[in-house]
């Protein structure tokens, strides 16, 4: 017997992203869909990006932009060391909490800290940022020995994550490390849509298969700039995989 199970996540108001995103996963037929979260901020389109994964019913983390619109809140969490970088999802907060309506802040808020299951055997646990703080971030290059920490306090075999935007996995303390990556709006360079196919299999590792998804990265920068209040940066990294 495998499991399929689908992850995405990091969606951040990316409507055409986000729709090719649940295409490609639609056509691989997984066992099971689960998103991280981050379903608004930055992108032009956060209540049509809200709109389609509510729609799917699928199981959804609550990442710090869902909780800092949801619950209409000062800053957005994002932990930003560069003072641009936090100026700039500073603003995003603002203009996205303006947008967003009512009904979908409602559902914002009922999203879940954390989603945990079992499938062939194996211990799932999925968080936004990590299994301490939905705004941590979990680099590959970060210290190997607070990672290991990270895996003895995980109670889990199979931690997976976002938040970075970008995809990693490796086996740490006996708990194998999945990073999913960003459906929205990547950082890694590659522009397209990054989900994670994992695969659970009798007597095997867990497999993370990452796939990725062409979408109309022009039209959704476009958005961007046609909307006020949006720095034209937010475009640009949508076009380059955030390598602008």
């Amino acid at each position: 017997m495998t499991a399929r199970i689908a992850v995405f996540g990091d969606l951040h108001g990316n409507r055409a992203a986000t729709a090719a995103t649940l295409a490609a996963i639609d056509a691989e037929r997984p066992d099971a869909v689960y998103c991280l979260g981050d379903l608004v901020g930055y992108g032009a389109h956060p209540n049509e990006t809200v709109a389609l994964v509510r729609e799917c019913g699928i199981p959804t983390v609550m990442g710090n932009y869902d909780d800092g619109v949801g619950f209409d809140r000062d800053e957005c969490g994002c932990a930003y060391t560069d003072p641009n970088e936090e100026a700039r999802g500073q603003q995003s907060l603002l203009w996205t909490r303006e947008m967003t309506t009512a009904d979908h802040k409602a559902y914002l808020r009922t999203l879940l800290p954390e989603v945990r299951f079992e499938a062939v055997g194996r211990r799932f646990r999925l968080v936004h940022g990590s299994p301490r703080r939905m705004n941590e971030y979990l680099f590959e290059d970060r210290d190997p020995r607070s990672l290991e920490r990270i895996a003895q306090g995980a109670e889990c075999d199979v931690l997976v994550f976002g938040h970075t935007h970008k995809p990693w996995t490796r086996e740490i303390g006996g708990v194998r490390f999945v990073n999913a990556g960003s459906a929205g709006k990547a950082k890694d360079g590659d522009p397209r849509a990054c989900w994670v196919l994992l695969a659970a299999a009798a007597g095997a590792p867990v497999t993370a298969e990452y796939r990725r998804v062409a979408y109309d990265t022009a039209g959704e920068a476009t958005a961007i700039r046609a909307a006020s209040g949006l720095p034209d940066r937010f475009a640009r990294d949508i076009e380059t995989g955030g390598a602008s």
